[in-house]
């Protein structure tokens, strides 16, 4: 048998863009290597923080951006996703410029699980900043038609605070708290959510709390992730019995 090489590592398909970024990042996050059962290789974007991404509409970022997907690639990683949902703004310039699959944003789920429910039912989403998810946003990860409630944690006094001002210090039963009160009054609200995509990259650690407070299925960039890797990593089945 003959293997090919190329690159000096070796074993890392997910390659991550990453924020500039200083916030604590628990298990779960995106940027907490222990999320993952599998290596992913981490690029760091400097200058490129929460608030310039989110509220600036990651405005004179795109350079860089694909300048880190690129060097991803070199590294040898078979896809791309980023640790803000909110780049999905940039989805088709950073597929376009490297030639393997991009996935910028959770939100890409959002057209998928929209299939999943009834007609007359919608996909909720939990963001960190409602008022800066935009049409342009949603239009780039092709859920511009998708049926959504969109509900935003601005409202709440910790998660947010401390994700977009790049705090050091989190209180997480307080994020989680948040998470819980913000879902609840979605579905109390618009009782005809049957999902919940969550398209911050750094709520997938309180997406148990949310499903267990909403009966619901939740979805974030930690369950695109591995659908990614999935196809990539296929599992080798034993013959039939």
């Amino acid at each position: 048998m003959k293997i090919r090489g190329g690159t000096t590592l070796y074993g890392h398909i997910i390659g991550i863009i990453v924020l500039d970024t200083c916030f604590p990042r628990l298990p779960g996050d995106i940027g907490n290597a222990g999320t993952w059962p599998f290596p992913v290789r981490y690029r760091v974007v400097p200058q490129a923080s929460p608030e310039r991404v989110v509220r600036q509409q990651a405005e004179g970022l795109l350079a860089p951006f694909l300048e880190a997907a690129r060097e991803l690639v070199a590294d040898g990683v078979r896809a791309i996703t980023t640790s803000c949902g909110f780049l999905g703004l940039y989805q088709h310039e950073i597929a376009a410029a490297v030639p393997v699959p991009v996935f910028t944003s959770s939100l890409l789920q959002l057209p998928l699980v929209a299939r999943m429910l009834r007609p007359d039912q919608k996909v909720g989403v939990l963001t960190v900043d409602s008022r800066y998810l935009t049409e342009a946003h949603l239009r780039a990860v092709g859920a511009e038609r998708v049926p959504l409630v969109i509900a935003g944690l601005e409202t709440e006094k910790e998660l947010t605070h401390v994700l977009i001002d790049n705090a050091p210090e989190l209180d997480v039963q307080e994020a989680e708290a948040e998470m819980v009160h913000v879902a609840r009054r979605m579905i109390s609200d618009h009782p005809e959510v049957g999902a919940i995509v969550l398209e911050c990259t750094n709520m997938p650690p309180y997406a148990r709390a949310v499903q267990q407070a909403t009966g619901l299925p939740v979805f974030d960039i930690v369950t695109l992730t591995h659908w990614v890797y999935r196809a990539f990593i296929c599992p080798v089945y034993s013959p039939a019995v």
